[in-house]
């Protein structure tokens, strides 16, 4: 309305479309209990007057905030290192690009910062939470599912049962690694495993277990924290521990990427000396130097099945998937 200085109220399309106050309303937010008739006067009335829902008010009404929050229980250093978080965050955008919600990253590095945001999230300021990098026993999922806040975890921490999360099938994408370095005839095979309190972790040492145990060969094994440097020193380690070492497997490609970098430097051949393969086929594994030949996954599917099912959650829909496993596959390159 033109030279109109005050937006226009519900009170006022109430009264221009012939109806209550409440009955605008339930147009508003959805409600099936309104007659064609009324919904029409109403729509008709909010585009004459050019009425604007308040968004708070919405919100009281509806307890929704068309907002979900994704956690990551890492250092901003990490986050913004390693490309399997731009990855998901990636695939959680393109999940939620057509449902109207809105993605709040939020991140939690100390036990001072998991307190306030476990506070946040379980004093509805979200409808939903998707939680990434937890670490053993994280008591964060179940506080909000206790709250109920619908949560959607990627990846399954050890101690945990989750009501929904979206994996990798880690283990058999590390054993189908170590089974092609001991069919290439490797048989001094190292590992750079992850942590051990993270089931990718857990997981992906137990598949270089398995696939060691099938051949009868001896285990090798340092750990990281899928960072470069920690792979860096791992491989250190292992070549002062055991110089004959002719394979490397790394459970992420950035540890994998520190011990080519350790292995050059000590004048070892890759893979003439020593074979290496890593685990995320990451847009630097094509590029490395020699070519890493390493185990995909994508981190872009993850998050979008993650979006996938916390949607489905907070419309309260049937989820017939709560729990969705991403095979993975071995990628060959000059490394192995």
């Amino acid at each position: 309305m033109a030279g109109r200085s005050t937006r226009p109220t519900l009170e006022e399309v109430a009264t221009r479309a012939g109806v209550g106050r409440g009955t605008v309303s339930r147009v508003i937010n959805g409600s099936p209990r309104v007659s064609p008739r009324a919904r029409d006067a109403v729509l008709k009335a909010i585009e004459e007057l050019g009425y604007v829902p308040n968004r708070a008010a919405r919100t009281l009404v509806t307890r929704r905030t068309d907002t979900v929050a994704l956690v990551v229980a890492e250092s901003d250093q990490r986050l913004f290192d390693e490309p399997y978080f731009a990855g998901i965050i990636r695939g959680i955008g393109n999940g939620l690009a057509d449902t109207g919600l809105q993605l709040l990253l939020a991140l939690a590095r100390s036990p001072a910062e998991y307190g306030r945001l476990e506070d946040y999230l379980t004093t509805q300021h979200v409808d939903g939470v998707l939680l990434t990098s937890l670490h053993a026993e994280d008591p964060l999922p179940a506080k909000l599912e206790a709250n109920g806040v619908p949560t959607v975890l990627g990846g399954r921490p050890p101690g945990l049962s989750p009501v929904s999360y979206v994996d990798v099938d880690n283990r058999s994408g590390a054993r189908e690694a170590v089974a092609h370095l001991v069919a290439a005839g490797r048989r001094r095979i190292a590992t750079i495993a992850g942590p051990q309190d993270m089931g990718v972790g857990i997981d992906r040492l137990a598949g270089y277990r398995d696939a060691l145990a099938a051949a009868g060969l001896p285990e090798l094994v340092e750990y990281g924290d899928f960072g470069e440097a920690s792979g860096i020193a791992a491989a250190e380690r292992l070549l002062a521990a055991e110089p004959s070492v002719d394979a490397v497997f790394a459970a992420d490609d950035p540890m994998a990427l520190g011990a080519l970098r350790v292995l050059r430097r000590h004048g070892r051949r890759v893979p003439g000396d020593v074979a290496v393969i890593g685990f995320d086929d990451s847009a630097a594994a094509p590029l490395a130097d020699p070519p890493l030949t390493t185990v995909h996954q994508s981190p872009e599917e993850m998050g979008r099945e993650m979006a996938r099912l916390l949607v489905s959650r907070i419309r309260g829909e049937t989820v017939a998937d709560p729990v969705v496993i991403l095979r993975p596959h071995l990628v060959l390159r000059d490394s192995a």
